[in-house]
């Protein structure tokens, strides 16, 4: 049985969806019908909820009480706007520092990176709706708490947000081991989105595509990759080496 803070049945969803409530995703049993559920099916859609469809035994393990073939598994926070943030930034004078992670499922790894991202001053970490950690109470705890202070975004489609900050003026760096660059070839000095993707996949093809920067961590021993949480801290923090060099020039 999943721990995580859920709610069940139609009414219930509905109304915590009415009041604002944060919900981080919803299960669904397959092929239910109805009134009550389409116009919660909407609603879920309206507001840009994850709907999965699955059997009713998936839900079941959840809770045995009357759920009605729906649970909601609230969010440990508040998603923010991303347009927004950036603007925010930007009018405060300071340089963007944004962290947008592809297809990163693992929760302890996505908490130890909130953790790492917001000791680096980043301005927000942003997520896909889908094929992302659930911010549950284990990410939560691996954060050590500082998914309470960095914002989060999470957007319906990771490449089109990315195609959204390049437009607003930042470089898009990808780190992947498709490429000859290493890290601190780059320059982090101007406003910067930084793309991590899994460990497993890497960073999607169509965001490749579109990074303005390709750069790797240098491998020497045998094995072929590092955690994610750590090649996110080493590249994070060589943009702040650089970004604390270039004021103390200035």
């Amino acid at each position: 049985m999943e721990k995580d803070n859920f709610i069940f049945g139609i009414r219930a969803i509905t109304e915590a969806i009415r009041s604002d409530k944060q919900i981080d995703r919803v299960l669904m049993v397959k092929g239910l019908k109805g009134e009550l559920y389409m116009e919660l099916f909407e609603l879920l859609k309206l507001h840009q909820v994850p709907i999965q469809q699955v059997p009713a035994e998936r839900i079941d393990r959840v809770t045995r009480k009357n759920h009605q073939g729906v649970v909601a598994f609230m969010s440990e926070i508040t998603y923010l706007n991303l347009e927004e943030i950036v603007q925010r930034v930007f009018e405060a004078g300071e340089t963007p520092l944004i962290l947008v992670l592809d297809q990163i499922t693992d929760v302890r790894n996505f908490g130890a990176i909130a953790r790492t991202a917001e000791c680096t001053g980043v301005h927000a970490i942003v997520i896909p709706e889908r094929g992302a950690a659930q911010i549950n109470a284990d990410a939560m705890k691996t954060s050590a708490g500082a998914l309470n202070h960095i914002p989060v975004c999470r957007v319906k489609n990771l490449h089109n947000s990315v195609k959204f900050l390049q437009m607003s003026g930042l470089q898009i760096v990808a780190v992947t081991e498709k490429t000859q660059g290493f890290y601190y070839q780059a320059d982090y000095t101007s406003p910067t989105a930084l793309v991590m993707g899994a460990e497993d996949t890497g960073i999607s093809s169509d965001i490749i595509r579109i990074a303005d920067i390709h750069t790797k961590i240098p491998l020497l021993g045998k094995v072929e990759s590092l955690n994610v949480s750590v090649a996110t801290a080493v590249v994070l923090y060589e943009a702040i080496k650089q970004r604390q060099a270039a004021q103390a020039s200035s």
